[in-house]
């Protein structure tokens, strides 16, 4: 494939300022039971390349499944056609940075390759899982689900680059509903809307044990029909880790794409209040606070050798001992970045992908992770034991259930499955609709205490829209469970 992606790099003509070429193949399957039998069974393949040209300063894309002589020739033409009509409209240069061009290979290390599971056993699977979820005639709706992607690439450049990539992701979880007269509770393992999802293979699936945490997470959607209700007001408040990932990715991910920063982008989740002007000098969060992006470590969902712009995966502090350093960005947006801050001196940090071969690449977060105490300027390493043994009075939530936040991704409310309230160190009764809320810096600035690496996972989040045509995307948050000070917690009128 290699090979024919040079082919049509080679028919665009000479004159332009750069151009590369993309061919990608995806394959999928995907798998859901609802109520002990088997819901949906679907499978899907794409194969299709693009061209983006640049030239004159504005970029042109186009793409197809065409790989004809004369589809080619057409696809190329598209390309040119818009970078003329954009010229017409040109507000500014398109630059691109000095990255350097890089010829090499990357694959998803798994041990079982999900493609080659039989699905009868996959089926299996999930419908034991699935039943084992009824523990109760209040379970109301019973689900299961399996999902397996793999994507390969060739990408080259006029520039020089050539690389192959062959990146494999599976996922799975369980769900259980549960009714009472008008309350209805809903619990989910490992994680809310599809499970866990990582670059591994169906070792994944098994390494969940989704049959034997079935009664539990059953029992723990009936338990909270008559939990009590979550109280309001400003406590102590410790999250788990598969909430505190989308905390992450809402209130830090979107936040510190440079496109939403230098107002390129809006779509979904609008701009950022992290402002070129606040480089180097704005604390987002306590000292303890260290976030970063990195493409490179093993088995996360925004784990890749190479971006679609061919720049090698990095790891990038975003926030530093709390204060605010970088953002995700391309080779373009980091060359206007060079203009606004001078002080910023950085090429782009390889962050850019493509939901599919029709698709234009754009900044994608890659795993944006909240570094885990007993690190480098992350404090002790605590455990969560040790955590709640710590807290006097508070509350700790677990699986988000809903969230908000607003088009600057500055003020935030989010809503869980499920609580505890924590009281002189102890875990006590369990609670039932808890919620929080916040502004950004101040919640980051609340964080006083972070669990070790023995209690870090990177979660994945496959599921991140941006753009127009819209674009879904696979991500991953690497997280431990940690504490904020006097949280706005429930529903009152502050």
């Amino acid at each position: 494939m290699l090979n024919d992606a040079d082919g049509i790099l080679s028919k665009i003509p000479s004159h332009v300022d750069y151009a590369d070429v993309r061919i990608v193949e995806q394959e999928s399957e995907d798998i859901a039971t609802k109520d002990g039998v088997v819901e949906a069974l679907s499978s899907s393949s794409s194969k299709g390349y693009n061209v983006r040209i640049l030239k004159d300063g504005v970029w042109g894309f186009a793409a197809s499944h065409d790989m004809s002589t004369m589809g080619v020739d057409e696809t190329i033409a598209k390309a040119l056609a818009i970078t003329d009509a954009s010229l017409k409209h040109k507000t500014t240069d398109v630059k691109l940075d000095n990255s350097k061009p890089v010829q090499g290979s990357y694959k998803t290390p798994f041990q079982e390759d999900p493609f080659q599971v039989p699905t009868e056993e996959k089926l299996e699977l999930l419908v034991a899982a699935d039943k084992a979820l009824r523990v109760s005639d209040k379970i109301v709706v019973s689900q299961a689900s399996y999902q397996a992607n793999r994507e390969k690439k060739y990408f080259v450049s006029t520039s020089g680059s050539k690389i192959e990539q062959e990146i494999i992701w599976t996922g799975a979880g369980i769900e259980a509903s549960a009714v009472d007269g008008t309350e209805f509770q809903n619990r989910s393992y490992p994680n809310s809307f599809r499970g866990q999802n990582q670059t591994r293979g169906f070792e994944l699936v098994r390494d969940l044990d989704l049959v034997e945490n079935a009664p539990r997470v059953g029992q723990e959607a009936v338990d909270l029909l008559t939990a009590d209700l979550c109280p309001s007001g400003e406590f102590d408040l410790i999250l788990d880790g598969n909430q505190l990932a989308l905390q992450i990715h809402e209130s830090c991910g979107h936040a510190v794409e440079l496109d939403r920063a230098l107002g390129y982008e809006a779509s979904y989740a609008g701009t950022s209040f992290l402002t070129p002007d606040k480089l180097f000098d704005f604390r987002y969060g306590s000292d303890i606070v260290n976030l970063t992006a990195d493409a490179t470590i093993p088995g996360g969902l925004g784990t890749f050798g190479y971006d679609d712009e061919g720049v090698p995966a990095q790891r990038t502090y975003l926030v530093k001992n709390g204060i605010f350093q970088d953002y995700i960005t391309s080779r373009d947006t980091v060359s206007k970045l060079h203009e606004i801050n001078p002080k910023y001196n950085k090429r782009s940090n390889g962050t850019v992908r493509a939901s599919s071969w029709s698709r234009l690449p754009m900044i994608r977060m890659t795993n944006i992770n909240l570094e885990p105490g007993g690190e480098e300027g992350t404090g002790k390493a605590w455990t969560l034991d040790d955590l709640i043994k710590d807290t006097e009075y508070g509350i700790l939530m677990s699986t988000n259930r809903s969230w908000s936040i607003d088009d600057k991704r500055y003020n935030f409310q989010f809503g869980t499955e499920i609580g505890w309230e924590i009281k002189n160190g102890k875990k006590g009764r369990m609670l039932r609709n808890p919620t929080y809320q916040g502004i950004t810096p101040q919640f980051w600035n609340s964080c006083d205490a972070i669990c070790g690496r023995d209690e870090w996972t990177v979660w994945g989040t496959p599921n991140c829209g941006k753009g127009q045509p819209s674009q879904v995307m696979y991500t991953g948050h690497g997280a431990s469970p940690a504490r904020f000070r006097k949280v706005k917690v429930g529903v009152v009128k502050w």
